[in-house]
Protein backbone atom coordinates (compact mmCIF):
# COMPACT_ATOMS: atom_id res chain seq x y z
CA UNK A 1 0.00 0.00 0.00
CA UNK A 2 1.50 3.45 -0.87
CA UNK A 3 2.31 5.89 1.44
CA UNK A 4 2.43 8.61 -0.91
CA UNK A 5 -1.29 9.00 -0.90
CA UNK A 6 -2.87 11.70 -0.18
CA UNK A 7 -4.72 11.39 2.88
CA UNK A 8 -8.17 13.07 0.94
CA UNK A 9 -7.96 9.60 -0.88
CA UNK A 10 -8.10 8.00 2.74
CA UNK A 11 -12.04 7.74 2.52
CA UNK A 12 -12.65 4.11 3.52
CA UNK A 13 -12.77 2.40 7.15
CA UNK A 14 -10.13 0.43 7.93
CA UNK A 15 -10.30 -3.40 7.51
CA UNK A 16 -9.89 -5.55 10.40
CA UNK A 17 -6.60 -6.94 8.82
CA UNK A 18 -5.45 -3.08 8.63
CA UNK A 19 -6.10 -3.00 12.54
CA UNK A 20 -4.75 -6.29 13.52
CA UNK A 21 -1.48 -5.38 11.75
CA UNK A 22 -1.47 -1.67 13.29
CA UNK A 23 -1.89 -3.73 16.51
CA UNK A 24 1.16 -6.35 15.78
CA UNK A 25 3.19 -3.12 15.16
CA UNK A 26 2.32 -1.47 18.26
CA UNK A 27 0.81 1.70 16.47
CA UNK A 28 -1.94 1.85 19.24
CA UNK A 29 -3.67 4.27 20.27
CA UNK A 30 -1.96 6.13 23.52
CA UNK A 31 -3.27 9.34 25.26
CA UNK A 32 -0.18 10.64 27.51
CA UNK A 33 -2.53 12.47 29.66
CA UNK A 34 -4.42 9.26 31.01
CA UNK A 35 -1.32 7.93 31.71
CA UNK A 36 -0.57 10.87 33.55
CA UNK A 37 -4.07 11.02 35.25
CA UNK A 38 -3.65 6.93 36.58
CA UNK A 39 -0.31 8.16 38.14
CA UNK A 40 -1.57 11.64 39.97
CA UNK A 41 -4.36 9.60 40.99
CA UNK A 42 -1.93 7.04 42.23
CA UNK A 43 0.56 9.77 43.87
CA UNK A 44 -3.12 11.07 45.32
CA UNK A 45 -3.77 7.25 47.28
CA UNK A 46 -0.73 7.38 48.68
CA UNK A 47 -0.79 10.50 50.46
CA UNK A 48 -4.06 10.26 51.30
CA UNK A 49 -3.88 6.54 52.70
CA UNK A 50 -0.10 5.67 53.42
CA UNK A 51 1.51 9.49 53.94
CA UNK A 52 0.65 9.63 58.16
CA UNK A 53 2.41 6.10 58.25
CA UNK A 54 5.61 7.80 55.42
CA UNK A 55 5.63 10.78 57.91
CA UNK A 56 5.77 8.97 61.27
CA UNK A 57 8.24 6.98 59.64
CA UNK A 58 10.35 9.91 58.35
CA UNK A 59 9.78 11.73 61.87
CA UNK A 60 11.08 8.60 63.33
CA UNK A 61 14.10 7.88 61.21
CA UNK A 62 14.88 12.38 61.15
CA UNK A 63 14.61 12.67 64.73
CA UNK A 64 18.08 12.21 66.33
CA UNK A 65 19.19 14.30 63.51
CA UNK A 66 16.69 17.49 63.75
CA UNK A 67 16.26 17.49 67.77
CA UNK A 68 18.80 15.04 69.13
CA UNK A 69 21.96 15.97 66.85
CA UNK A 70 24.50 15.65 70.11
CA UNK A 71 23.27 12.12 70.71
CA UNK A 72 24.92 11.04 67.43
CA UNK A 73 27.68 8.96 67.30
CA UNK A 74 30.02 9.79 64.68
CA UNK A 75 32.83 7.19 64.94
CA UNK A 76 32.85 4.57 61.68
CA UNK A 77 31.18 1.68 62.82
CA UNK A 78 28.03 4.21 64.47
CA UNK A 79 28.30 5.91 61.23
CA UNK A 80 27.83 3.11 58.81
CA UNK A 81 25.49 1.68 61.39
CA UNK A 82 22.80 4.65 60.73
CA UNK A 83 23.29 4.48 57.29
CA UNK A 84 22.39 1.04 56.41
CA UNK A 85 19.34 1.97 59.21
CA UNK A 86 18.25 5.30 57.24
CA UNK A 87 18.22 3.04 54.21
CA UNK A 88 16.61 0.46 55.46
CA UNK A 89 13.90 2.68 56.70
CA UNK A 90 13.12 4.81 53.93
CA UNK A 91 12.89 1.27 51.59
CA UNK A 92 10.36 0.03 53.70
CA UNK A 93 8.32 3.26 53.45
CA UNK A 94 8.88 3.88 50.11
CA UNK A 95 7.73 0.27 49.07
CA UNK A 96 4.37 -0.12 48.71
CA UNK A 97 3.81 3.93 46.90
CA UNK A 98 6.63 2.28 44.29
CA UNK A 99 4.34 -0.54 43.98
CA UNK A 100 1.06 1.21 43.82
CA UNK A 101 2.94 4.04 41.20
CA UNK A 102 3.92 0.70 38.78
CA UNK A 103 0.25 -0.82 38.64
CA UNK A 104 -0.80 2.53 37.66
CA UNK A 105 1.44 2.86 34.88
CA UNK A 106 0.52 -0.87 33.65
CA UNK A 107 -3.23 -0.27 34.02
CA UNK A 108 -3.08 3.46 32.10
CA UNK A 109 -1.90 1.42 29.46
CA UNK A 110 -4.29 -1.87 29.54
CA UNK A 111 -7.45 0.95 29.80
CA UNK A 112 -6.08 2.38 26.73
CA UNK A 113 -5.45 -1.04 24.18
CA UNK A 114 -4.74 -4.76 24.84
CA UNK A 115 -0.99 -5.62 26.36
CA UNK A 116 0.78 -5.49 22.99
CA UNK A 117 4.29 -7.10 22.77
CA UNK A 118 6.50 -5.60 19.92
CA UNK A 119 10.00 -4.71 18.64
CA UNK A 120 8.72 -2.79 15.25
CA UNK A 121 9.47 0.52 17.15
CA UNK A 122 12.78 -0.39 18.03
CA UNK A 123 13.86 -1.58 14.56
CA UNK A 124 16.08 0.81 12.68
CA UNK A 125 14.56 2.22 9.34
CA UNK A 126 15.53 4.70 7.07
CA UNK A 127 12.87 6.48 6.41
CA UNK A 128 12.66 8.10 10.33
CA UNK A 129 15.98 9.88 9.84
CA UNK A 130 13.91 11.75 6.42
CA UNK A 131 14.39 15.64 6.71
CA UNK A 132 11.17 16.52 5.09
CA UNK A 133 8.98 14.02 6.78
CA UNK A 134 10.96 15.51 9.95
CA UNK A 135 9.86 19.04 9.86
CA UNK A 136 6.36 18.22 8.32
CA UNK A 137 6.02 16.12 11.96
CA UNK A 138 7.24 18.88 13.34
CA UNK A 139 5.10 21.79 12.01
CA UNK A 140 1.73 19.29 11.47
CA UNK A 141 -1.58 20.30 13.22
CA UNK A 142 -0.72 17.34 15.64
CA UNK A 143 1.90 19.39 16.73
CA UNK A 144 -0.04 22.59 17.16
CA UNK A 145 -2.74 20.60 18.59
CA UNK A 146 -0.48 19.48 21.40
CA UNK A 147 1.17 23.01 22.15
CA UNK A 148 -2.01 24.51 22.41
CA UNK A 149 -3.32 21.09 24.64
CA UNK A 150 -0.04 21.90 27.04
CA UNK A 151 -0.75 25.22 27.27
CA UNK A 152 -4.24 25.20 27.99
CA UNK A 153 -3.68 21.77 30.62
CA UNK A 154 -0.98 24.11 32.49
CA UNK A 155 -3.13 26.98 32.60
CA UNK A 156 -5.85 25.27 33.99
CA UNK A 157 -3.92 23.41 36.98
CA UNK A 158 -2.14 26.27 37.46
CA UNK A 159 -5.79 27.88 38.21
CA UNK A 160 -6.88 25.16 40.48
CA UNK A 161 -3.93 24.96 42.43
CA UNK A 162 -4.16 29.31 43.23
CA UNK A 163 -7.59 29.08 44.17
CA UNK A 164 -7.89 26.30 46.45
CA UNK A 165 -4.21 26.85 48.37
CA UNK A 166 -4.58 31.31 47.97
CA UNK A 167 -6.98 30.88 50.66
CA UNK A 168 -4.60 28.99 53.28
CA UNK A 169 -1.74 31.95 52.57
CA UNK A 170 -2.71 32.98 56.22
CA UNK A 171 -1.87 30.29 57.78
CA UNK A 172 2.02 29.64 56.45
CA UNK A 173 3.31 31.91 59.15
CA UNK A 174 1.94 29.89 61.77
CA UNK A 175 3.98 26.85 60.68
CA UNK A 176 7.32 28.49 62.92
CA UNK A 177 5.93 28.14 65.61
CA UNK A 178 4.75 23.66 65.32
CA UNK A 179 6.75 21.29 65.59
CA UNK A 180 7.96 18.85 63.20
CA UNK A 181 4.71 16.49 63.30
CA UNK A 182 2.59 19.43 63.26
CA UNK A 183 4.12 21.20 60.22
CA UNK A 184 4.23 17.77 58.26
CA UNK A 185 0.27 17.29 59.41
CA UNK A 186 -0.59 20.50 57.84
CA UNK A 187 1.73 20.03 54.56
CA UNK A 188 -0.06 16.98 54.24
CA UNK A 189 -3.34 18.71 54.27
CA UNK A 190 -2.80 21.11 51.90
CA UNK A 191 -1.36 18.80 49.82
CA UNK A 192 -4.54 16.33 49.99
CA UNK A 193 -6.48 19.30 49.28
CA UNK A 194 -4.47 20.63 45.55
CA UNK A 195 -4.08 16.60 44.33
CA UNK A 196 -7.96 16.17 44.66
CA UNK A 197 -8.26 19.33 42.50
CA UNK A 198 -5.73 18.28 40.12
CA UNK A 199 -7.31 14.84 39.50
CA UNK A 200 -10.63 16.33 39.09
CA UNK A 201 -9.40 18.84 36.59
CA UNK A 202 -6.87 16.26 34.75
CA UNK A 203 -9.78 13.60 34.36
CA UNK A 204 -12.04 15.76 32.44
CA UNK A 205 -8.16 16.70 30.36
CA UNK A 206 -7.46 12.87 29.66
CA UNK A 207 -11.02 12.11 28.90
CA UNK A 208 -10.49 14.99 26.01
CA UNK A 209 -7.45 13.94 24.79
CA UNK A 210 -8.39 9.93 25.02
CA UNK A 211 -11.29 10.73 22.62
CA UNK A 212 -8.95 13.00 20.40
CA UNK A 213 -6.51 10.48 20.54
CA UNK A 214 -8.71 7.89 19.50
CA UNK A 215 -10.17 10.03 16.80
CA UNK A 216 -6.52 10.48 15.31
CA UNK A 217 -5.99 6.89 15.51
CA UNK A 218 -8.66 5.67 13.55
CA UNK A 219 -8.35 8.29 10.92
CA UNK A 220 -4.86 7.62 9.97
CA UNK A 221 -6.12 4.27 9.81
CA UNK A 222 -8.81 5.14 7.03
CA UNK A 223 -7.91 3.62 3.46
CA UNK A 224 -8.55 4.57 0.03
CA UNK A 225 -10.29 2.23 -2.42
CA UNK A 226 -6.82 1.41 -3.54
CA UNK A 227 -5.63 0.12 -0.57
CA UNK A 228 -8.50 -2.07 -0.29
CA UNK A 229 -8.17 -3.49 -3.69
CA UNK A 230 -4.20 -4.48 -3.11
CA UNK A 231 -5.11 -5.82 0.58
CA UNK A 232 -7.67 -8.02 -1.26
CA UNK A 233 -5.27 -8.94 -4.11
CA UNK A 234 -3.05 -9.66 -1.53
CA UNK A 235 -5.36 -11.80 1.00
CA UNK A 236 -6.48 -13.39 -1.71
CA UNK A 237 -4.20 -13.60 -4.71
CA UNK A 238 -3.61 -12.16 -7.61
CA UNK A 239 -6.40 -13.10 -10.20
CA UNK A 240 -4.16 -13.57 -13.22
CA UNK A 241 -1.88 -15.19 -10.99
CA UNK A 242 -4.43 -17.64 -9.47
CA UNK A 243 -5.73 -18.23 -12.98
CA UNK A 244 -2.19 -19.09 -13.96
CA UNK A 245 -1.64 -21.88 -11.33
CA UNK A 246 -4.96 -23.35 -11.58
CA UNK A 247 -3.76 -23.96 -15.46
CA UNK A 248 -0.94 -25.45 -14.70
CA UNK A 249 -2.53 -27.43 -11.96
CA UNK A 250 -5.24 -28.24 -14.71
CA UNK A 251 -2.21 -29.47 -16.83
CA UNK A 252 -0.42 -31.57 -14.15
CA UNK A 253 -3.14 -33.65 -13.63
CA UNK A 254 -4.02 -33.80 -16.92
CA UNK A 255 -0.60 -35.31 -17.72
CA UNK A 256 -0.54 -37.72 -14.86
CA UNK A 257 -4.05 -38.82 -16.12
CA UNK A 258 -2.80 -39.55 -19.85
CA UNK A 259 -0.02 -41.54 -18.33
CA UNK A 260 -3.28 -44.27 -17.29
CA UNK A 261 -4.82 -44.18 -20.69
CA UNK A 262 -1.84 -47.01 -21.66
CA UNK A 263 -2.73 -49.11 -19.23
CA UNK A 264 -6.96 -48.70 -19.93
CA UNK A 265 -8.90 -51.67 -21.03
CA UNK A 266 -11.12 -49.30 -23.55
CA UNK A 267 -11.54 -45.81 -24.60
CA UNK A 268 -15.45 -45.34 -25.45
CA UNK A 269 -16.30 -42.05 -27.29
CA UNK A 270 -18.68 -39.86 -28.94
CA UNK A 271 -16.85 -40.17 -30.75
CA UNK A 272 -15.08 -36.82 -31.07
CA UNK A 273 -16.57 -34.24 -28.27
CA UNK A 274 -15.78 -37.12 -25.65
CA UNK A 275 -13.65 -39.72 -24.39
CA UNK A 276 -13.36 -42.04 -21.11
CA UNK A 277 -11.36 -44.49 -21.06
CA UNK A 278 -11.99 -47.38 -18.49
CA UNK A 279 -10.00 -50.17 -16.85
CA UNK A 280 -11.06 -53.62 -15.48
CA UNK A 281 -9.47 -56.43 -13.99
CA UNK A 282 -10.84 -59.56 -15.26
CA UNK A 283 -11.80 -61.81 -12.48
CA UNK A 284 -11.75 -58.95 -10.43
CA UNK A 285 -13.85 -58.42 -7.59
CA UNK A 286 -14.03 -54.53 -8.48
CA UNK A 287 -16.42 -52.73 -11.29
CA UNK A 288 -14.45 -50.70 -14.11
CA UNK A 289 -12.85 -48.03 -13.15
CA UNK A 290 -13.01 -44.69 -15.13
CA UNK A 291 -9.12 -44.05 -15.58
CA UNK A 292 -9.65 -40.90 -17.85
CA UNK A 293 -11.52 -38.41 -19.28
CA UNK A 294 -12.09 -35.84 -21.32
CA UNK A 295 -13.31 -33.29 -23.78
CA UNK A 296 -13.29 -32.03 -27.28
CA UNK A 297 -9.17 -31.44 -28.00
CA UNK A 298 -7.98 -33.82 -24.37
CA UNK A 299 -10.76 -36.23 -25.61
CA UNK A 300 -8.63 -36.10 -29.21
CA UNK A 301 -5.46 -36.86 -27.19
CA UNK A 302 -6.78 -39.82 -25.65
CA UNK A 303 -7.90 -40.92 -28.25
CA UNK A 304 -4.52 -40.81 -29.60
CA UNK A 305 -3.01 -42.18 -26.63
CA UNK A 306 -4.92 -45.34 -27.19
CA UNK A 307 -3.99 -45.78 -30.44
CA UNK A 308 -0.62 -45.39 -29.95
CA UNK A 309 -1.21 -47.80 -27.09
CA UNK A 310 -3.46 -50.18 -29.02
CA UNK A 311 -6.00 -49.58 -26.71
CA UNK A 312 -9.71 -50.60 -28.18
CA UNK A 313 -11.88 -47.46 -28.92
CA UNK A 314 -15.67 -47.62 -29.17
CA UNK A 315 -17.74 -45.55 -29.99
CA UNK A 316 -20.63 -45.23 -28.24
CA UNK A 317 -22.55 -41.57 -28.01
CA UNK A 318 -25.28 -42.02 -24.89
CA UNK A 319 -22.91 -44.04 -22.69
CA UNK A 320 -19.70 -42.17 -23.28
CA UNK A 321 -21.80 -38.99 -22.77
CA UNK A 322 -23.33 -40.30 -19.83
CA UNK A 323 -20.12 -41.84 -18.26
CA UNK A 324 -18.40 -38.08 -18.57
CA UNK A 325 -20.90 -36.50 -16.81
CA UNK A 326 -21.58 -39.19 -13.61
CA UNK A 327 -18.23 -40.68 -12.94
CA UNK A 328 -15.04 -38.32 -11.58
CA UNK A 329 -11.41 -40.23 -12.21
CA UNK A 330 -10.78 -42.98 -10.34
CA UNK A 331 -14.10 -43.95 -9.43
CA UNK A 332 -15.71 -47.21 -10.47
CA UNK A 333 -19.07 -47.30 -12.91
CA UNK A 334 -21.86 -46.55 -11.24
CA UNK A 335 -24.87 -50.04 -10.97
CA UNK A 336 -27.38 -47.92 -13.24
CA UNK A 337 -24.33 -48.31 -16.43
CA UNK A 338 -23.44 -51.61 -15.95
CA UNK A 339 -25.24 -53.35 -18.87
CA UNK A 340 -24.38 -50.99 -20.86
CA UNK A 341 -20.08 -51.42 -19.91
CA UNK A 342 -20.51 -55.06 -19.85
CA UNK A 343 -21.19 -55.24 -23.17
CA UNK A 344 -18.29 -53.00 -24.24
CA UNK A 345 -15.91 -54.98 -22.18
CA UNK A 346 -17.50 -58.07 -23.00
CA UNK A 347 -16.03 -57.41 -26.50
CA UNK A 348 -13.13 -56.44 -25.72
CA UNK A 349 -12.22 -59.68 -23.75
CA UNK A 350 -13.30 -61.42 -27.12
CA UNK A 351 -10.34 -59.67 -28.79
CA UNK A 352 -8.15 -62.24 -29.78
CA UNK A 353 -4.34 -62.41 -30.99
CA UNK A 354 -0.98 -61.83 -29.59
CA UNK A 355 -0.14 -58.24 -30.54
CA UNK A 356 -4.06 -56.27 -30.42
CA UNK A 357 -4.45 -53.56 -33.53
CA UNK A 358 -6.70 -50.57 -32.49
CA UNK A 359 -10.30 -51.44 -33.03
CA UNK A 360 -13.06 -49.47 -33.18
CA UNK A 361 -16.55 -50.41 -32.81
CA UNK A 362 -19.91 -48.27 -32.79
CA UNK A 363 -22.66 -49.37 -30.53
Amino acid sequence: MSDDQDDSQKTEEPTQRKLDDALKKGTVPKSQEVSNWFMIAAGTIIVAVFAPGMMAGVRNTLYKFLEQPHAILMDPQSVFETGISIVSDITWVLLVPVILLMAAAVASSLVQHPLVFTTEKMQPKLSKISIIKGAKQKFSLRQLVDFVKNIAKVSLVATVAVYLIWPEKSTLPQLINIDLMGVLQQIHKHLLTLLGGVVAIMFVIAGADYAYQQYEHHKSLKMSRQDIKDEQKDSDGDPKIKQRLRAIRMERARQRMMTSVPDATVVITNPTHFAVAMKYVDGGLEAPKVVAKGSDNVAMRIREVAEENNVPIVENPPLARALFATVNIDEEIPVEHYKAVAEVIGYVMNLKGPQRAPHRMQV
